[in-house]
């Protein structure tokens, strides 16, 4: 079967998952801002980190697909959130549904990882944004604070990493079916 990993990464824990995937499946890695045509694959497993509800580079790169009948795919997010909290995978999947056409999300096999933050490494840009987010939920009413809320406050203006290979065992059986 032809296939191939792709992923988004912009600050690299999305990056070092999809390196530990390829070495351990012996499938082709890239990233999706040099993916030029995704048709050709049998097999396409997208990782993609977390932005403000978006993945990174996920729609760019699955709407792409024109016939989907013959296809697997695979889709791994990566945040800081707890990606066993069934409201986070909740939230998670309905901000991909809400980024794919209905053919891609309704045949796709979600998974979720957990990522890592390092503040030093943050643009200035993605600073400001996180800084003026923390601002806003850190006095929020405890009930009303997402599983999201909760980890961006836990780890705000810090350098923590829960990147777990082990965590990949599972998308690496669904690849192998």
């Amino acid at each position: 079967m032809n296939s191939i990993i792709i992923y988004g990464s912009h600050y690299g824990t999305t990056k070092q998952y999809a390196e530990e995937l390829s070495r351990q499946t012996n499938i082709e890695r890239v990233s999706f801002k040099n993916v030029k045509e995704i048709n050709n694959y049998d097999k396409i497993i997208y990782l993609g980190a977390l932005y403000a509800g978006g993945v990174l580079g996920m729609a760019k790169t699955l709407n792409k697909l024109n016939n989907i009948s013959n296809k697997t795919i695979i889709i791994a997010t990566v945040g800081l959130a707890d990606p066993t909290d069934e409201v986070n995978k909740n939230n998670i999947r309905n901000n991909i549904k809400i980024q794919l056409k209905k053919e891609v999300f309704e045949n796709a096999k979600i998974f979720h990882l957990r990522g890592g933050i390092d503040y030093t490494q943050l643009n200035f840009v993605h600073k400001t944004m996180l800084k003026l987010l923390y601002n806003r939920i850190k006095n929020l009413p405890e009930e009303k604070k997402t599983p999201e809320d909760k980890a961006m406050i836990d780890t705000y203006n810090k350098k923590v990493n829960f990147i777990e290979f082990s965590t990949l065992d599972k998308i690496i059986n669904e690849i192998q079916k």
